[in-house]
């Protein structure tokens, strides 16, 4: 949820124009997918589901970390929020990756 709060936090920094909207949009869906989808994991009744959950986590923190080199590359808003989220995005990812593939 922390992770969530400092995207949307982030988020704020943002200049609004046509751009940015979109990418606004797409990091905000997915970046919230993130925590959401963890949370049914942690409470799946059964190994597929929670085989299926940490999958759809793994995507979710891929593409909110593709949004975030996107900022990144187009240096939108706070930078160092920024840098401090793109980091934060790359741990969550490794260790779900890793929760996954210790399940297949």
């Amino acid at each position: 949820m922390a992770f969530v709060v400092s995207v949307l936090k982030f988020l704020e920094t943002v200049p609004l124009n046509t751009v940015t909207r979109v990418m606004n949009y797409q990091l905000s869906k997915a970046s919230t997918s993130v925590g959401a989808n963890f949370r049914a994991f942690c409470r799946s009744r059964s190994k597929n589901e929670r085989f299926s959950k940490i999958c759809i986590v793994v995507e979710e923190a891929d593409e909110s970390l593709y949004w975030l080199e996107i900022y990144l590359e187009m240096n939108y808003g706070n930078q160092i929020q920024l840098t401090a989220i793109t980091q934060e995005n790359t741990e969550i990812l490794k260790v779900v990756a890793s929760i996954k593939d210790s399940m297949y």
